[in-house]
């Protein structure tokens, strides 16, 4: 994995009724295509995370040659979610090329942790954000602050 070719994603856990999922998977297209990214980096959650794995899978199954790599913030990041979001989180987890397990429970700041280790593995970062301080802001402000290329799908 090159940092130079890897690109993270952030987002909120709710997506509105402005998100579009073609969005997403042609911008994962444009960088595989346009900026030779070949590793994309999520975080696991449900949400805008769920989104952009589902993306770079279809990505993988249309035959573009990517990695799918999952950092996961602490071992029961999906204790509170329902049937269908754990299943799907499986399934996720159970496809990505590599998955970083926490093998700690749920601890203040480990998703701020996760957030900067995605970031710092990354030239690129893919995020759907609103402009409202949130953990996804406090991603985005970080990889702009360590010179992070930064594409926003949020309302396009």
């Amino acid at each position: 994995m090159s940092k130079e070719t890897t690109c993270c994603f952030t987002g909120h856990r709710i997506v509105g009724r402005d998100f579009d999922f073609e969005i997403l998977y042609r911008t994962v297209i444009k960088l595989i295509t346009k900026r030779n990214v070949d590793t994309f980096i999520c975080g696991g959650a449900i949400g805008f995370d769920t989104y952009a794995a589902t993306a770079v899978l279809k990505a993988k199954e249309a035959g573009y040659n990517v990695s799918l790599h999952i950092y996961v913030p602490c071992n029961n990041q999906n204790e509170k979610w329902g049937d269908v979001q754990k299943a799907k989180y499986k399934e996720i987890l159970n496809q990505a090329d590599y998955v970083d397990m926490v093998d700690k429970p749920y601890f203040d700041g480990c998703m701020q942790k996760r957030n900067r280790k995605m970031v710092d593995a990354s030239a690129f970062c893919c995020c759907y954000y609103n402009g409202l301080p949130s953990g996804t802001g406090q991603t985005v402000k970080y990889a702009q602050m360590r010179g992070l290329e930064i594409g926003n799908i949020f309302n396009r």
